[in-house]
């Protein structure tokens, strides 16, 4: 007759089955009537041995079948503490055993996961480094409610999926085992069992904080919680003020194609700290946003379908590495914004698609969980635990790595159900409509998480329709974000400046209308990498002309662009005007900056930084109407505009006009408010940005003649294809 110590034979071969739906139920010490049986599993042991936590032997294991070990410690009077020591032909292992351990989350967690409301479940999912019952060690958790076995497998258990079978709690769908003494570096995945009972392809952690260098796949134990930052004093300036109120002039940037090192490798997060960031720096920028690093398994996504949105992409080093480049840009005065990718993800078989044999993170109805373009899979966004995984990952990049900012990638096809589909592919909301309310919650709550644990941070959309409130606060109603992209200014501008000059006088609208709308939002203006691939074209080589002309096109459209109320926005490689289209697998052409033509755009644009960095004029009121008026908005014939920025009372007013026409304009007239010597500070045709020359020999004289429905007016002479920024001083008076 079986002794009641021993585990029941039906347990054992499930575990050795690895079909167990609960192995801690017998596995590790258990409390029997005979007393404390002790129970391991140990593959190809010859022989297990339980030893005292000082290496003293406490038992030897008995094999009851297979690979299963067994032993009774009748007069142990207290639950006991011990290692295994298992003997192999290939030598011996000596460790404590996972299935010794308690739970380590509690009920607080399944709680708030299942309510969607956990802020801090990076803290809580993946693998955590942390010490459990006096262990040092890692616990993994998972999310995986529709599975009937998870499994951690590693170098750590041969990739043996019997080994460190996790234990499930019920409630949540959550799975957790406490591993004692793995330390960071380990390299880990998760063997699923779905519900059925088939074995999904091993999966990376959706929390994995560190990823294997493509084409590996696997997830890296890694400790991000106490980086060596010096950032404080940077974070505290951050959080005083307001951005809408500040300058912000940023360059975007793909990190794996900006400069390569020697044989076409990429830069490391270091090296890139070391060259990037004083670039970046030097140019009077105020921002640097980087094209995705969330981990992704294809280049040329460029980082836009992610597969862990919470590592740092191994392609150019560790996460310390990448917390040092964040932590060196502070220390140049430089904020960081990442574009983050909430919107959709890859189907790659190790990454989120039918995690745990059904669809989980996306909508099960391809109608509204596949995305036709990007051949990708649409998150589900009224399921809680997948909004509250996407707002974890929001929250852990501000508060782990001190990014400053997220610009949220594709916002329109998350709030449109029939986004880029024909009538029959997609399903109407519950009022027969095209909104998803389920992803413009889900955003309103990421906002609002944010903005109320991280002052000073900030969110953008680049969303590319009209759709009202992307930047007004939650509680009126709107969608929360800080900032949102002016899409129809870029189309609006671009297209007009791709016309001959001599057509532009019937397009003249193109460039007004932008103020129709201007203050409907809180915008960028952005000439992103989306406008120079795919055929576009350079900015250089969009306009018409010759060299001359078309360079001279490109410092008048800057000179508008930092003109215009809103912040600025160029991508890399356009600040020294590159004329080929921005190819992602080469570097940057930096040999043109050889050229006095190349050198004029990039001397310019940190002239325009740093002008509009130090003139409140410029930036202060750039989404407030009162800091915007109109000169000259209708001179369609000569293609002219004129206008005047403002900043708060006292602040010295900034006049900007642009020439869109390769014509000398003599005596052009303007209206001005404050009588007196107007100077001269940006003039995009003067000779070191690689221009004519043409100008007004530093400045003009206001005089008391009305015009343009103000009190003064100076007769200009405008460069041909060029931008003046006129900027009335008090000491010059």
């Amino acid at each position: 007759m079986l002794q009641s110590w021993r585990a029941d034979e039906n347990d054992i071969d499930a575990l050795a089955a690895a079909r167990h739906s609960d192995p801690f139920s017998f596995m590790g010490p258990h409390l029997t009537p005979e007393g404390w049986a002790i129970r391991a599993f140990a593959p190809d042991a010859i022989s297990v041995r339980a030893q005292r936590r000082d290496g003293s032997a406490l038992i030897e294991l008995e094999r009851r079948k297979g690979d299963f070990f067994e032993a009774l410690l009748p007069d142990a009077t207290e639950r006991p503490r011990y290692r295994l020591e298992v003997h192999r032909t290939r030598g011996v292992d000596s460790y404590e055993d996972a299935y010794c351990f308690g739970p380590a989350l509690g009920p607080l967690d399944d709680h708030l996961m299942l309510e969607g409301t956990h802020r801090e479940l990076y803290k809580r999912l993946g693998a955590q480094i942390t010490t459990h019952e006096g262990e040092g060690g890692v616990l993994f958790a998972l999310w995986a409610p529709n599975a009937s076995r998870v499994s951690v497998v590693g170098d750590f258990n041969d990739w043996d999926g019997r080994r460190c079978q996790m234990r499930k709690r019920f409630d949540s769908g959550l799975w957790e085992i406490f591993i004692p003494h793995l330390q960071a570096g380990a390299v880990y995945k998760y063997e699923v069992v779905s519900g059925s009972g088939e074995l999904q392809p091993l999966k990376a952690d959706p929390f994995g904080f560190e990823a294997e260098l493509r084409p590996s796949t696997a997830s890296i134990v890694a400790y991000t919680e106490d980086f060596d930052w010096t950032d404080e004093d940077y974070l505290k300036n951050r959080a005083d003020g307001d951005w809408r109120r500040r300058p912000m002039s940023i360059y975007e940037c793909q990190l794996a194609s900006w400069r390569h090192g020697e044989g076409g490798r990429w830069l490391s997060y270091d090296e890139l700290a070391d060259t990037l960031i004083p670039y970046v720096r030097d140019l009077g920028y105020t921002h640097i946003e980087l094209m995705p690093v969330t981990e992704y398994p294809f280049d040329l996504s460029w980082g836009y379908q992610p597969i862990g949105l919470f590592a740092p992409t191994k392609r150019f080093g560790s996460p310390e590495a990448f917390a040092r480049f964040v932590d060196k840009a502070h220390a140049a005065g430089l904020g960081v914004i990442l574009d983050w990718v909430p919107a959709h993800f890859p189907i790659d078989a190790h990454g989120l698609a039918w995690f745990d044999g059904a669809p989980l993170y996306e909508h099960a109805d391809p109608r509204k969980g596949f995305h036709p373009d990007w051949n990708t899979a649409i998150y589900d966004f009224g399921r809680k635990e997948v909004a509250n995984f996407l707002m974890a990952s929001a929250l852990y990049w501000i508060d782990r790595y001190h990014i400053d900012g997220l610009r949220v990638d594709a916002v329109a096809s998350m709030i449109y159900l029939d986004y880029s589909r024909n009538p029959d592919e997609w399903i109407p909301n519950a009022d027969g409509g095209n909104i998803n309310y389920d992803a413009v919650n889900f955003l309103k709550r990421v906002n609002e998480a944010v903005y109320g644990l991280f002052p000073g941070a900030f969110m953008v959309a680049e969303e590319s329709t009209a759709y009202s409130g992307v930047t007004a606060p939650t509680f009126a109603g709107g969608v929360g974000f800080g900032f949102k992209w002016n899409m129809g200014w870029m189309h609006d501008t671009l297209d007009y400046l791709e016309k001959d000059p001599i057509y532009r006088r019937w397009a003249h609208n193109q460039f007004t209308f932008s103020m129709v709308y201007a203050y409907s939002e809180n915008f960028i203006l952005a000439i992103s990498h989306d406008e120079v691939v795919y055929g576009k074209k350079s900015v250089v080589s969009k306009w018409p002309g010759d060299e001359w002309q078309r360079f001279a096109t490109t410092r008048a459209y800057y000179g508008q662009m930092w003109g215009h109320p809103g912040k600025k926005l160029l991508f890399m490689g356009q600040e020294f005007g590159q004329t080929t289209e921005w190819d992602s697998e080469t570097d940057l052409p930096w040999w043109l900056l050889d050229h006095a033509s190349h050198q004029g755009v990039k001397r310019l644009v940190a002239d325009l930084n740093g002008f509009y960095r130090t003139r409140p004029a410029m930036y202060a009121r750039d989404c407030e109407q009162e800091g915007f008026r109109w000169i000259v908005a209708n001179d369609e014939e000569r293609s002219v505009l004129a206008y005047l920025r403002f900043g708060a009372e006292g602040d010295p007013p900034v006049a900007v006009i642009s020439n869109f026409t390769p014509v000398v304009r003599q005596d052009y007239r303007i209206g001005l408010p404050i009588v007196g010597h107007w100077r001269e500070a940006i003039n995009t045709d003067a000779t070191e940005y690689w221009g004519s020359g043409v100008g007004n020999f530093g400045g003009v004289v206001a005089e008391r003649q009305s015009l343009h429905g103000l009190p003064c007016s100076a007769a200009l002479t405008l460069p041909p294809l060029a931008t003046l920024f006129l900027e009335w001083r008090p000491q010059d008076n």
